[in-house]
């Protein structure tokens, strides 16, 4: 018995696991960096094999527990991704989430500096000591150091939703949409009051994610109110005092005359703005969102710029020229063609409307607006998400409830893979620029127009794909085709034809070609009308 005993103690003498100083160097050297795998992979095996199987067991309990957490995760991510956004967003969950995430980093640091304890370093042979020091501190940086920056992007997250997003009830979808308006928001220092001059209402199917942009002019007048809204009583015929009541004008005008109409609100200005929206598109306009287009850039930077195809010549304008309604000229030009935008071209190309009109500038806007939708991607988040979230936190402020959040996220993410279609409220989709119908608009033509456009997206989602019909081997060749051999009429095709040779027209007088200093130089002569025949083109636009 005791004879038994004694082989046993010898056997995990001898055993080079536990007991290394008896193995030769390179397994020794081997044991080191298996022990090092082993807490990298299944964090608390390697105490169980040659430490403390004790604490090791302990250890393994949590990590199967994380496993099994992350498991669920990746279920939940599959097949209910707006679920997941809503635990890891909300203020408690995301709190205790950041807490776990601290003590696991802490515990497999412990774990790593305890697989080095039972390693022996003094065991090791000199020249490997370093390498088996360099490696386990590589192994603790990425491990404890990625869940610590983890629990670090966790918290900027959670200040950055918190100051943006409002508490309160969850929205319902009217109608199987969702309603929300877009502002950019202008309230520099030469200005009074904010002065929304970007609007858009964003109109987003609650299933599919398809959506629509209504833009509306900045001096868009008449505007009528929702029966339900307070300002109809103060605006029976709609917003219609002249020339002073254009669209943009009414957020400062609720803001200084008739904030007690929104009791409610922190913002009456834009719930008004949200009223008129309803009023000129028939639709219930259900949220919104300001963007401070003096911190817009900020945001761009943070995304790392947007790509975009831009269509004609874009000025970025100077200052007022005192005491009249001129600007210097131009700072500089943003040129036509794809380019890479950083914060400060984008804001201009999207806010510059010299030389043109609103309905360029429109549409420029709508541009801008769909290549940061499109090149907004989770990789993007996941590098930039601190200056993204901070640059947020400064410039945006919203009503959409923060419980919410997961369920419009996962909308966003459906509705980037799928074309945003565009209606301007104005030219050129209503009237044309001398008929003035953004001063007299057409309601009834308004509302039916939106309608018919919310119809045909729903019933295009409905209606799958209609395959090509096959083509028939008999059929005659396209007519199209048999054109294009045909040589047209009075062509040059070394064949003489009864009409003789065509007398040629004679050669228009070269333009000068345009360029950066051929515009700059008729801006310093104050040639608007040959600018504006220039650049009439630099509404053309689409995302890079």
């Amino acid at each position: 018995m005791d004879q038994g005993n004694g082989n046993n103690d010898a056997g995990m003498l001898t055993d080079p696991v536990r007991n290394p100083q008896s193995a030769p160097s390179g397994a020794r050297t081997k044991r080191a960096f298996i022990l090092l795998l082993l807490t990298l992979v299944l964090p608390g095996s390697a105490q169980v094999v040659a430490g403390s199987r004790k604490l090791g067991r302990r250890a393994l309990q949590v990590t199967f527990t994380v496993w099994a957490f992350v498991l669920a995760g990746l279920v939940l991510a599959l097949t209910n991704r707006a679920l997941l956004v809503n635990i890891v967003t909300n203020g408690w969950a995301s709190f205790v989430l950041m807490v776990v995430l601290v003590l696991l980093a802490v515990g497999w640091a412990l774990l790593f500096l305890n697989t080095l304890r039972i390693i022996r370093p003094p065991l090791l042979e000199r020249r490997m000591r370093p390498l088996v020091a360099g490696l386990l501190a590589v192994l603790m940086i990425g491990t404890s150091g990625g869940l610590a920056y983890g629990a670090y992007m966790l918290n900027v997250g959670r200040g950055a939703v918190g100051s943006i997003f409002a508490s309160g009830p969850s929205l319902d979808p009217v109608d199987g949409r969702y309603n929300f308006m877009l502002m950019g928001g202008d309230a520099g220092e030469d200005r009074t009051g904010l002065r929304p001059d970007s609007m858009s209402v964003i109109s987003v199917d609650a299933k599919t994610g398809e959506s629509i942009t209504f833009s509306l002019p900045r001096n868009f007048q008449n505007a009528p109110f929702p029966a339900d809204s307070p300002l109809a009583e103060v605006y029976p015929d709609g917003y219609n005092c002249g020339d002073e009541c254009i669209l943009n004008s009414l957020y400062q005008t609720v803001m200084e005359n008739h904030p007690d109409l929104y009791p409610e609100s922190t913002d009456p200005g834009a719930e008004a703005m949200m009223d008129a929206a309803s009023g000129i598109l028939g639709l219930e306009v259900q949220s919104y969102v300001i963007v401070d287009m003096e911190g817009f850039s900020k945001l761009i930077d943070a995304m790392g710029g947007i790509t975009i195809n831009a269509g004609g010549w874009v000025p970025i304008t100077a200052g007022e020229i005192p005491g009249t309604n001129r600007h210097y000229p131009p700072d500089g030009w943003i040129a036509p063609g794809t380019q890479k935008m950083d914060g400060y071209t984008a804001l201009w190309y999207a806010r510059s409307r010299e030389f043109a009109t609103d309905y360029h500038r429109i549409a420029r806007q709508q541009c801008v607006q769909q290549a940061m939708v499109a090149q907004l991607d989770p990789t993007t988040l996941l590098t930039r998400f601190q200056a993204i979230a901070s640059a947020g936190e400064q410039i945006v402020k919203t009503d959409i409830p923060q419980d919410q959040l997961g369920s419009f996220l996962d909308l966003a993410l459906k509705a980037k893979d799928q074309p945003m279609e565009r209606l301007t409220i104005g030219p050129p989709d209503f009237g044309t620029a001398a008929d003035n119908f953004v001063t007299y608009p057409d309601f009834d033509q308004i509302h039916a127009r939106v309608a018919e456009r919310i119809a045909a997206q729903g019933e295009e989602a409905a209606e799958p794909p209609a395959e090509a019909p096959a083509a028939d081997p008999g059929a005659d060749p396209a007519p199209e085709a048999a054109q294009e051999a045909a040589p047209e009429a009075g062509s040059s095709t070394g064949i003489g034809t009864e009409t003789g040779p065509v007398e040629q027209a004679p050669a228009a007088p070269e333009q000068p070609e345009v360029t950066e200093e051929y515009l700059q130089y008729l801006a310093e002569i104050q040639d608007d009308a040959t600018l504006g025949e220039l650049l009439n083109n630099n509404g053309d636009c689409s995302p890079g």
